[in-house]
């Protein structure tokens, strides 16, 4: 198998709107040695039609269409065992990265062997270019190990992963849908450090339906989950203050209404110390 430094992989349903600006964004970046893996996940607007138009005018991409849908978790592992490159990186089909996105995020990986995952702050905007803010991320691992039973330390729309990390820690689990990425954050720091670059690397869209989605509680839930299986890892060090939060955040999933708990949770976590 034939390697390259990094491979692009950006799942696809229902993506005709926006997946054109999603690809002309990872085409656009100063780091070009790489492959962008196009998965259709049983799309029914003119998805498909789009990714192989792309395919025919660059080399670089690679395209599939999944016979079942395989939803974000059975995506990735699809495209970590389609992946070629020494990185992974998360591309969702609505995002936009910025131009040297992948470079730097290359660059650090390079220079810091020790890092699983890393990466970078987003900016937040909706559909009509409007923006409404930027998250930021803590950047180094001892902060990020710190937060990790609050927030989810690493943007996944943003990350890219070593793929020797991803290969030794195992798939992306299916059970925890579609909270799958915290649990894969906290395995891999089990091996490896996570990191994030200071700077906005990547435009996140914003869905004007997001805090209504019927997905929220069950994330809520799975995310829950995942931090209390990890509170007696010895790679974490969870305070007092991180149990009592995720008790009250479960019981609040019983009392307070999703939009409510979704811009509670967001004023928590922009207020929260880096």
């Amino acid at each position: 198998m034939v390697e390259v430094p990094i491979s692009v992989v950006i799942p696809a349903y229902n993506a005709e709107k926006y997946l054109g600006f999603s690809i002309e964004s990872v085409l656009s970046q100063t780091f070009n040695d790489f492959e962008i893996i196009i998965i259709d996940d049983c799309s029914t607007d003119g998805t498909w039609k789009m990714i192989k138009g792309y395919a025919e005018r660059d080399s670089r991409i690679r395209p599939y269409q999944n016979e079942v849908n395989l939803g974000i978790a059975g995506n990735r592992n699809r495209g970590i065992e389609l992946a070629r490159g020494k990185y992974i990186a998360w591309q969702d089909a609505d995002d936009i990265s910025l131009p040297e996105r992948l470079e730097k995020q290359i660059d650090f990986m390079e220079a810091n062997p020790q890092i699983g995952i890393i990466g970078g702050f987003l900016e937040i905007f909706r559909d009509n270019g409007f923006v409404t803010g930027v998250r930021k991320y803590p950047t180094d691992d001892r902060s990020l190990r710190r937060c990790i039973y609050r927030y989810s330390p690493v943007a996944q729309p943003v990350a890219m992963l070593r793929r020797k990390a991803l290969l030794e820690v195992g798939r992306y689990d299916l059970r925890y849908p579609p909270a799958e990425d915290l649990d894969m954050t906290f395995r891999i720091g089990e091996y490896y450090n996570l990191a994030n670059i200071p700077k906005i690397l990547l435009r996140y869209r914003e869905s004007p339906t997001s805090a209504i989605s019927t997905r929220l509680r069950e994330g809520e839930i799975n995310t829950i989950k995942i931090r209390f299986s990890n509170f007696k890892s010895k790679s974490y060090q969870p305070s007092i203050i991180d149990f009592l939060y995720n008790t009250l955040h479960f019981f609040s999933l019983w009392v307070i209404p999703s939009k409510i708990r979704l811009r509670l949770f967001g004023l928590f976590r922009d207020t929260s110390p880096e």
